[in-house]
């Protein structure tokens, strides 16, 4: 949301301060050069990656423009999950949370969750490390190297669509060049006419300059800063799961699990201890009533 607003204060300004200096509205609103410069930044984006980056790209920035969803309230709902969940492999034993990992649409914990089990990358994360740590045979330190590699790989595959994204904000301001080049053209082919043709043709050529400009540096380029940022808060995210579940993994018990994940979280969405304790604790007493009655 707040991505919005920045896009909106920057085109106001830009137009504001435009109309402030007696300038006519009418004169930027050129849909032919919008039309070369957002095909052709489209068409050069579509010939230069394959589809699932061009996915990538649509799903960070519906993300972006929704917001950040890993705030405070995310991560307390996360270590009261985990919670629940580690205090069960602690009193039943690791096979009992078996089918909870193997179907966890269907888990009587995991299913409280909605914001967990959508998030698929985070779901696969923790079920596919339990359910290895089920088969048994595997060192501490062996999964988390394995969790370490899944956590590159996935970041790396969100740093594509980016990447993407940013070589078509750089190539904005070219593309506003050739739109121009293209309106200077057709200015020269139309110099015997009166001056006030020529003076209009001369400023619709100047606006692909500026368009392709404005949408890098005000627009594209931006969103594309905001979805590093994003992807980065998501592997944070992953690295609080892979700090709990290594901690419990080698003998620590539930709530000393959680205060580890607990302090892994950043600074900013970080809840206090009291938040935590008060938060799982609360949980776990109507988990066992629930389960009494």
């Amino acid at each position: 949301m707040l991505a919005i607003v920045g896009i909106v204060i920057v085109l106001g300004a830009v137009i504001g301060g435009f109309l402030m200096e007696k300038g006519h509205m009418l004169v930027l609103l050129q849909p032919a050069e919008l039309l070369i410069i957002a095909g052709a930044a489209t068409g050069t984006l579509l010939v230069a990656n394959p589809m699932h980056i061009v996915k990538g790209i649509v799903a960070g920035l519906l993300g972006v423009l929704k917001g950040s969803s890993f705030d405070r309230k995310r991560y307390l709902n996360t270590l009261k999950m985990m919670y629940q969940f580690l205090n069960k492999v602690r009193k039943e034993g690791l096979l009992s949370v078996e089918m909870d990992v193997e179907k966890p649409q269907e888990s009587s914990i995991f299913k409280n969750y909605p914001e967990f089990l959508n998030d698929h990358h985070a779901r696969d994360f923790v079920c596919d490390t339990l359910r290895t740590a089920i088969t048994g045979g595997v060192e501490p330190f062996d999964m988390d190297q394995m969790m370490e590699l899944d956590m590159e790989v996935h970041h790396h595959g969100e740093a594509l669509p980016i990447a993407a994204l940013s070589t078509v904000a750089d190539a904005l301001p070219g593309l506003g060049i050739v739109a121009a080049v293209l309106g200077v053209v057709i200015t020269m082919g139309s110099l015997g006419g009166p001056p006030e043709e020529i003076g209009e043709k001369v400023a619709a050529a100047l606006v692909g300059t500026f368009l392709g400009i404005l949408l890098c540096y005000g627009v594209v380029g931006p969103l594309a800063a905001n979805m590093t940022k994003t992807a980065d808060e998501h592997n944070e995210y992953l690295h609080v799961l892979r700090v709990l579940v290594l901690a419990f993994l080698k003998g620590s018990a539930p709530m000393i699990a959680i205060e580890m994940g607990r302090r892994a979280i950043p600074a900013h969405v970080r809840p206090s201890f009291d938040e935590m304790e008060k938060n799982c604790k609360g949980a776990a007493a109507s988990v066992e009533t629930a389960a009494a009655a």
